[in-house]
């Protein structure tokens, strides 16, 4: 991998830039794509923005940019796009434009001397020439200070392609079909490849770089686009009545184990009713897993306390009525009477302590 150290002049930067939204940022001529495929939307706040044109201004140093070599099929130069530094070069472009103030003055609005100083400023730039995997080895290198890429922008680094432009159409950009589809179900941002990523180890089961990379030059998405769909309806059918818990469990993984089984949903929102109210249950969350395989431990049901299982030892003086054997309480385990899932609560009139052993072998039948 060949890596050169250039300075480059902010003007020449800003030379032909142009921001098409969520279409892309180019910049340099139109030689420059300032923000590719795999980078994020503008995320720096206002304090961050106008800290880069303060320091421009100064005279101080702002830290070095990566941008990396684009070739043509027949391995003539035809660009460069940004590996890191995106957000500086946004801010300062942004400025330069008009599109904010700083103590009330834009860009037009500083002298020839002062807009002459800014335009000219140098900026150190290590440009990077070699293979994606060279590329996203140094890309995680570098990518260890200030707004830091996730892991689904990392890979999205790598797999760029016709492939991953249309999965962002559906899952990565403000109000994409996914977000109006699914936001009540999901948790993060579009815009910072968090639907994505999930969809994607939903689909993979796990193995997202593998599916990535077998499908990097597929013509379009369609096959993950379409099994999201069929999971969020999966869902909606299911339960029908939608509660806050629902937001952010891993629907996919459930739609891979159970959606083979069968359900009636009317009886699964009466027990979820019931559920809901139980204050034994204490990963409400839990409940929606639990009902498509019947796993108590998903709800975490509420543990006796020190002073339950001290009176129900005290009562037993000590003896295990399973094996008649006298232990110590330290030996021994908190166990429902009226089993939790038979409607016995977690009171103390319905504890009793039992040795490990045959609270175990209670626990495995």
């Amino acid at each position: 991998m060949k890596i050169e150290l250039q300075k480059i002049k902010i003007k020449d930067v800003f030379d032909g830039y142009k921001d098409s939204n969520e279409e892309g940022v180019v910049g340099y001529g139109g030689k420059l794509d300032i923000r590719p495929k795999f980078q994020r939307e503008f995320v720096y706040k206002d304090a961050q923005r106008n800290a880069v044109i303060d320091t421009i201004r100064k005279e101080f140093p702002l830290n070095v940019m990566y941008w990396s070599v684009v070739k043509n099929d027949d391995g003539s130069l035809k660009g460069y796009e940004i590996l890191d530094g995106q957000q500086r070069t946004i801010s300062f472009c942004q400025y330069m434009q008009g599109d904010f103030s700083i103590d009330n003055k834009y860009f037009h609005s500083l002298t020839n001397d002062e807009r002459a100083q800014i335009e000219n400023y140098d900026l150190y730039i290590y440009i990077c020439d070699g293979t994606d995997s060279e590329k996203l080895e140094w890309f995680k290198t570098i990518n260890i200070a200030g707004e830091k890429l996730t892991d689904q922008e990392l890979r999205n680094a790598v797999y760029a392609g016709p492939w991953l432009t249309d999965a962002k159409r559906h899952f990565s950009k403000t109000g994409c079909a996914a977000y109006g589809l699914a936001e009540k179900y999901m948790n993060g941002s579009p815009i910072r490849q968090d639907y994505l990523q999930s969809a994607l180890k939903w689909k993979s089961e796990g193995q997202i770089e593998e599916y990535m990379s077998k499908h990097q030059f597929d013509d379009n998405a369609s096959e993950l686009w379409q099994y999201f769909q069929t999971v969020i309806a999966w869902v909606q059918m299911l339960f029908p009545n939608y509660r806050k818990e629902m937001k952010g469990l891993e629907w996919g993984e459930f739609y891979n184990k159970y959606h083979e089984n069968s359900y009636d949903a009317q009886k699964m929102e009466e027990r979820i009713v019931e559920l809901m109210q139980d204050e034994d249950v204490t990963a409400k969350k839990g409940i929606y897993e639990y009902l498509l395989c019947g796993d108590e431990r998903h709800l975490s049901i509420r543990a006796f306390t020190d002073n339950m299982k001290r009176e129900a030892y005290e009562r037993q003086q000590g003896i295990c009525p399973n094996c008649g054997q006298h232990f110590e309480i330290n030996e021994m385990e908190a166990d429902h009477i009226t089993p939790w899932s038979q409607g016995g609560k977690t009171i103390a009139e319905n504890c009793q302590m039992l040795c490990r052993d045959c609270n175990r072998r209670k626990s495995d039948k």
